[in-house]
């Protein structure tokens, strides 16, 4: 190589060292976020509507339940045509359905929510369907909306002479955009004290000091007090409107939430593994290897020659096994070895999802893992 090559290659490396070295140097060790984004209000919360209605319109997808023919009767009822006790409806069209809703806090009378609308019964698809005029009652037993609409159903499915089906997502579930109107005010505690407490989304307690000592710093020693990992209690005017802009200024104060605890997260069903930063193991020798056992079955057939008397076909069975194992590998954890240590070292003998799963297990059984183990 030239010398001028070899210069531009120094001073390419170099470059790219001193860029690595500057973002390093950039990059703060955890990014501020807005009290908004990590707490919320206590009282300032949703409530859960739920519903039973009728969806109608289907194109001969609806149900053939009991308790969908005796509501069909009973709306019928309500304007004024009576279907005898021993006369069968057979609405194909028809289809029992649960309703249910979320509403938002502050969320006045007149105003719109969707709705989700499910089926009950056996019916095939809402496709197509209207939701009839149903009230949505909270847990109290009290109607807060009244839900109707069309669906709009994500899903579809077919169906041949043959019994040949076939479905695309979930035909059974439809959403209303809109579908409810607010009917009744929903109390809350915003304004009847005279603190606001904040909730931690992820309760610690460095974060709701650093929370506490934010809000001391604008109002002044004493306005805020943590009073456990997860609240935060802030001294707040009665005034609504000025609650309103005093709320409006603390939650866009910046705070900077504190590093989460040593830990590693396990999906078992998809084998995910997320390793906290501040993992650490203990010192810890390990072994990896895998053995593989293949069993196979053949049969052999014997036939007599052409012109043999007497002879006969025989069949004989033959197993083969075969018995293959991976070299086992070794290789050492030093004290506090961190999280980039065990991804190289895993890395190197090869190891899948699951053999280090098994890894991590059998570090936490024998005290050398520094790290809490959620399996979800």
């Amino acid at each position: 190589m030239s010398n001028t090559a070899m210069q531009g290659d120094l001073m390419k490396r170099l470059g790219i060292s001193f860029l690595t070295a500057l973002l390093v140097l950039q990059a703060p060790l955890a990014l501020a976020e807005r009290l908004k984004d990590i707490t919320s209000v206590a009282g300032v919360r949703t409530n859960q509507l739920i519903g039973y209605g009728l969806v109608v319109g289907l194109d001969g997808t609806g149900d053939k339940t009991p308790f969908t023919k005796q509501t069909f009767r009973n709306m019928m009822a309500q304007f004024g045509v009576i279907i005898p006790a021993n006369v069968d409806p057979k609405s194909k069209n028809v289809a029992a359905v649960t309703i249910h809703a979320e509403l938002s806090p502050f969320i006045k009378p007149g105003q719109k929510i969707d709705v989700t609308v499910s089926s009950l019964g056996d019916a095939k698809s809402l496709r197509g369907g209207t939701l009839i005029a149903s009230p949505l009652k909270g847990l109290d037993n009290q109607v807060y909306a009244i839900a109707q609409g069309n669906l709009v159903v994500g899903g579809f499915g077919a169906a041949g002479a043959d019994g040949s089906r076939i479905t695309v997502n979930v035909p059974s579930v439809g959403r209303i955009p809109g579908g409810a109107t607010v009917e009744r005010l929903v109390p809350n505690s915003f304004a009847s004290s005279d603190t606001l407490t904040f909730n931690l989304d992820s309760p610690d307690f460095t974060t709701a000091k650093r929370v506490s000592d934010k809000i001391n710093n604008l109002l002044g020693n004493g306005s805020a007090v943590a009073m456990d990992a997860a609240s935060v209690q802030v001294m707040a005017p009665r005034d609504v409107g000025q609650r309103v802009t005093f709320l409006s200024v603390l939650e866009n104060l910046e705070v900077q939430p504190a590093e989460a605890s040593a830990k590693i997260i396990i999906n078992s069903r998809t084998g995910t593994i997320v390793i906290g930063k501040h993992v650490k193991v203990k010192p810890a020798a390990i072994t990896h290897g895998n053995l593989t056992v293949t069993i196979s079955e053949r049969i052999n057939v014997s036939q007599p020659g052409a012109f043999a008397e007497g002879g006969e076909t025989v069949v004989t069975p033959q197993s083969e096994i075969n018995i293959d194992q991976d070299s086992s590998r070794m290789f050492v954890f030093d004290p506090g070895v961190s999280l980039d240590a065990i991804v190289q070292a895993v890395n190197q003998v090869g190891a899948a999802p699951g053999d280090l799963m098994a890894i991590l297990e059998a570090l936490k059984q024998a005290g050398a893992l520094k790290a809490e183990i959620v399996v979800i």
